[in-house]
């Protein structure tokens, strides 16, 4: 099969495009011809290091896909060939303490497709039969593909970390990327006021016609003052962070008295000033979290059923093209979701 794969770490010289040996299909597994993947930040991670995420190479690129079923077991009860199907990424072993309870994102053994094992950048995957999920019929498969990661990933963050209600103002960092776009769509299904930021003004107004009520231009204004008029002295409830230490200090100081502040990310830097003084007599909260579980991503699946949610695709890349979009997204130009179209 055709696919791009890690040979080595460095730059786009160790991303190869060319064959690659079919995924063996196991009891229990289904096999995805894929039409669709979506890039993330952590592909360019993986290229550059992979440092602390256990793998071997060469190894297929790729977190997120969509695509059609290829094969399955005859006794499996929801899938069938010819079913159009998004992936769930994560694949877990169903036992540790955490999957007992129902929290599968926390599985102790979790072994994330492109980063633990081969990935969607290919002709086909296999992967348990419980990490494909039914398209809706709103969605194309690129559309697809981008919930598995960002949209799945900030869903946790604001529905089911922070909680973030119709009546609360929430604070995004970084809007033209993935999660921060996502982020953007489901506070405005939520019913809240939204305010961005970016240093880039293009950025802003895109944002701003996609919902946002207000934006911040991060490298012309002190982000915190600027939140601070906006809500009258008053600051947000939410503020949803994937930046890291660049971003901190402001997200601190930006939040109410008692306010939530959720991350997945430290681009910027992973070891920010920690401000201890201001969270506890402030009382903030600070969750951490990254991607969903199933249950979430099924809910998600849900909304989009409905037409109430389509992610953002900025541009679709033939996957023999894959090196343009690494470097489109490396330059950190997109705005929304770059698609990988599979031949």
């Amino acid at each position: 099969m055709q696919a791009a794969y890690l040979t080595g770490h460095g730059g786009n010289e160790v991303v190869a495009i060319g064959e690659r040996p079919m995924p063996p299909r196991g009891r229990g597994d289904v096999l995805v011809r894929l039409h669709a993947a979506t890039l993330n930040r952590v592909d360019l991670y993986m290229r550059d290091s992979g440092a602390g995420i256990t793998h071997s190479l060469p190894q297929v690129m790729g977190v997120d896909g969509a695509g059609v079923v290829e094969a399955v077991d005859d006794d499996e009860p929801l899938l069938r060939p010819g079913m159009r199907v998004v992936l769930y990424p994560g694949v877990t072993c169903g036992r540790c303490e955490f999957c007992r309870r129902g929290e599968g994102v926390l599985c102790t053994t979790m072994k994330l497709l492109g980063e633990h094992r081969d990935g969607t950048f290919a002709q086909y995957v296999s992967l348990p039969a419980a990490n494909a999920l039914p398209i809706p019929d709103t969605l194309d498969y690129a559309q697809a593909a981008a919930l598995g990661v960002n949209h799945l990933t900030a869903w946790r963050m604001l529905v089911g970390k922070a909680r973030l209600q119709p009546w609360e103002t929430v604070l995004i960092f970084g809007i033209g990327g993935g999660v921060s776009l996502a982020g953007l769509q489901i506070a405005r299904l939520i019913g809240a006021r939204v305010i961005v930021t970016s240093r880039d003004e293009g950025k802003l107004e895109r944002a701003l016609q996609l919902g946002a009520d207000a934006a911040v231009n991060s490298a012309r204004e002190d982000v915190a003052r600027r939140v601070l008029a906006l809500t009258d002295g008053r600051g947000v409830d939410v503020v949803l962070e994937n930046v890291g230490a660049a971003a901190w200090p402001a997200a601190l100081k930006s939040l109410v008295r008692g306010g939530r502040l959720v991350t997945c990310g430290a681009t910027s830097g992973d070891q920010p000033g920690a401000d201890l003084r201001r969270v506890f007599i402030r009382q903030l909260q600070i969750f951490g979290s990254t991607l969903g579980d199933l249950r979430e991503f099924h809910d998600l699946l849900a909304v989009c059923a409905r037409g109430q949610l389509v992610p953002q695709i900025e541009s679709r890349w033939p996957l023999a093209e894959l090196h343009g979009a690494l470097n489109r997204l490396e330059a950190g130009e997109q705005f929304g979701k770059m698609a990988l179209e599979i031949p």
